[in-house]
């Protein structure tokens, strides 16, 4: 196949995928049983084969870190020599991000083929249906595409990570080995509920009759919900700080955390070891995948310590408080609520420069984007405000400025900028930062895509002049 070639039927694949009901870019989400339906994702799967009938699947949930989990447990799999799919969403640039294995993402002739053998199916589905819009979705068809990449390629293990809530996300279909929750906080909350209670809730209708669960919720609201949900279904489960936990330390630059899991009536330790993403909140992920391996190595997995430290010291995670070195120091991070916010400050705290810390910020319209500023404001000298331009649910920069120099402490004072486009964003703001200080990029996955590559291009271009 010619590259030009594959690259016009990649894209072609692409726009199909995008030309259906895609609930990653409409301004309003809906989680209702009425467009979120499982009997037509198992249609979908059982019309292509049954793709995942007999995979090893791990399936985690949580309002933050089930990504950066997903990644770290799949990273000590492969490590230990066992071929790992992930899939994970959104993606950061390309669509093939979502369906990798052993960290490789799909490669373009993979996915032109995926579409191929899925687009017919589809479309017989759809016609079938009263209603077009009762079709499957573009995330039913991104999870089935994974199902059958991961069968084509005799994947030993299977992470899948959850997109919405959980109940009634297109990845609950599977039959998993073990279940995780990763944390809980508001975060649509005219989807999944006002309260932690409810979102716990939610995170909770992944769990299967029988099927060890993980937790990493330390609140006791939704502690309480996880639990009863686990002893309803016959779970065992497994929870941090009691089971499980962690200890984190950042002496000498270099992020360090050490890891114990209950063992009867005592306390087994690992040894501090290095761990690849910075933060605190991190740490807690990566206790959480070694809480997963753990329950793999119980149920018979091979999986050696080595392998652990090797995975989890090797691993990167775009977009997850990514650090490009430079004059200045640009950091890109997908935080997207109030915890997620907090987590990067405090991974920012571990950093050392010396000039202005200057914040490049989007959100979307469905986040709580008072509590994201209220975490920001008093962290940075100066906010420059923009929007992304590649998709619908952008909160308008004057909005979005307004609610930020409402969260600026009276002693800092408000130094804020706007921006028509993100490029422009970070144009201003490296300029501002000045050689010796700092640009961070947060407020949504979606600024986070967008300027990604502009960051990284500036670097590779820094480094070949060098």
């Amino acid at each position: 196949m010619e590259p030009v070639a594959l690259a016009t039927r990649r894209d072609a694949a692409i726009d199909w995928l995008l030309s259906r009901i895609n609930y990653e870019r409409v301004a309003v989400i809906p989680y209702q049983e009425r467009q979120l339906k499982l009997d037509r994702m198992r249609q979908l799967l059982t019309r292509l084969g049954s793709p995942d009938a007999g995979m090893r699947i791990v399936h985690i949930a949580g309002t933050k870190g089930k990504g950066s989990t997903a990644k770290m447990t799949a990273a000590m799999l492969t490590a230990a020599g066992y071929r790992t799919g992930v899939y994970s969403s959104p993606h950061l640039e390309r669509f093939e991000e979502r369906i990798a294995v052993d960290g490789a993402p799909c490669p373009a002739a993979d996915l032109v083929g995926l579409v191929e053998r899925i687009r017919p199916v589809a479309e017989a589905m759809d016609a079938e249906c009263e209603d077009p819009a009762d079709g499957p979705t573009f995330f039913d068809l991104a999870t089935a595409m994974a199902l059958v990449h991961f069968a084509d390629r005799q994947c030993d293990a299977v992470v899948l990570e959850v997109g919405l809530g959980g109940r009634l996300d297109s990845t609950n279909v599977c039959l998993p080995l073990v279940t995780v929750i990763t944390s809980i906080s508001l975060d649509h909350t005219k989807q999944l509920g006002d309260t932690l209670g409810k979102i716990a809730g939610e995170k909770a209708g992944i769990a299967k009759p029988g099927v060890p669960l993980i937790s990493g919720v330390t609140q006791e609201e939704p502690r309480r919900v996880i639990a009863d949900a686990a002893r309803q279904l016959g779970c065992r489960l497994i929870e941090v700080g009691k089971d499980f936990g962690f200890e984190y330390e950042t002496e000498g630059g270099s992020p360090k955390f050490s890891f114990w899991r209950a063992d009867g009536g005592r306390r087994a330790e690992q040894a501090p070891q290095t761990l690849g993403p910075r933060g605190r909140h991190q740490a807690q992920n990566a206790a959480v995948a070694l809480a997963v391996v753990a329950e793999l190595r119980d149920q018979g997995w091979s999986i050696p310590a080595d392998a652990c430290r090797e995975g989890l010291a090797g691993l990167q995670l775009p977009g997850r408080v990514e650090l490009f070195r430079g004059q200045p120091t640009v950091v890109v991070d997908t935080a997207h609520n109030e915890a997620s916010a907090r987590a990067l400050t405090e991974a920012l705290a571990e950093l050392d420069w010396g000039g202005k810390g200057i914040l490049v910020l989007a959100a979307s319209r469905d986040k709580d984007t008072r509590a994201i500023c209220a975490a920001l404001a008093p962290v940075f000298d100066q906010a420059i405000i923009t929007r992304y331009l590649e998709n619908p649910r952008a909160v308008a920069p004057e909005d979005l400025a307004a609610e930020y120099r409402a969260a600026v402490p009276p002693d800092r004072g408000a130094d804020i900028g706007l921006a028509a486009t993100p490029r422009e964003a970070l144009e201003k703001a490296l300029a501002a930062a000045g050689p010796h200080g700092l640009v961070c990029v947060t407020g949504s996955f979606f600024i986070a895509a967008e300027l990604r590559p502009l960051v990284a291009a500036r670097v590779s271009g820094a480094a070949e002049e060098g």
